[in-house]
């Protein structure tokens, strides 16, 4: 009777269950259980596959820029970064509470990690992830208004529960770019959550954006509702090079 019980389960996709009922029988383990008990066996093995899977369908589709996790953050004095702040912020209240993160500091000492990190923890709290470097961002749907997906895209946007915009402030904004974040940052506002990494200091971003009552507008709906996390210290990829270096 187990082969075709086993046939069932593929057929109706329960992956989880079917690998913890062939192992079990594989083990000559069935005698162990009473039936209640390989009901619920089988039941938390089936939840644990799905839920792994949604997991990895969340990173997956959040296209992270690194294979980020807050276990492995640098912590010390010299980063200012605390981490019990950082365990704070992995509870993920700040996206329930429809705040954002902005975290800036010179090249290299680890903005782009920390954000994906965050993004990475937030996916395994269920929520919905997308991880976009903003240059790139804004080239991609300078071409959806010339391809007539812009409309689309932006919906897709809209429905993540956090966007990272990575490396903003690398260039000055040209009008459609401008317009473009405006959109996005309205469609956002108290609706979800948002984290900016920047190499310039909040201050410089009216700059970079132009046109000043666009910023405005941009800046006081991100700014008044964010945590801030301003990152010091030396490179890190300057101090990874220089540790492989010694030791090749």
């Amino acid at each position: 009777m187990n082969e075709p019980t086993m046939q069932k389960m593929k057929q109706l996709k329960f992956y989880g269950m079917l690998r913890a009922f062939r192992t079990t029988i594989e083990a000559g383990s069935m005698n162990r259980y009473t039936p209640d008990e390989m009901t619920a066996f089988l039941i938390e093995s089936e939840w644990d596959d799905r839920y792994n899977r949604k997991i990895e369908r969340g990173v997956k589709n959040a296209k992270f820029r690194y294979k980020a996790v807050l276990e492995e953050l640098i912590y010390n004095d010299k980063r200012n970064i605390e981490k019990n702040d950082v365990q704070r912020l992995a509870e993920c209240t700040f996206i329930e509470n429809k705040q954002n993160i902005l975290i800036t500091g010179s090249t290299g000492v680890g903005k782009s990690y920390l954000a994906s990190a965050i993004g990475h923890q937030a996916c395994i709290n269920g929520y919905k992830v997308v991880y976009s470097n903003t240059g790139k961002l804004f080239g991609k749907l300078k071409m959806a208004k010339a391809d007539g997906s812009y409309v689309r895209e932006l919906a897709k946007i809209e429905k993540q529960d956090l966007l990272i915009l990575d490396d903003f402030g690398m260039q000055p904004l040209d009008a459609l770019s401008r317009a473009t974040l405006m959109e996005i940052i309205e469609d956002r506002h108290g609706k979800s959550s948002l984290i900016v990494t920047s190499q310039l200091p909040v201050k410089q971003w009216y700059e970079i954006i132009g046109e000043k009552t666009v910023a405005d507008a941009i800046l006081d709906r991100i700014v008044h509702v964010a945590q801030r996390i301003e990152l010091k210290g030396d490179s890190l990829r300057k101090r990874k090079n220089d540790v492989e270096a010694i030791t090749e």
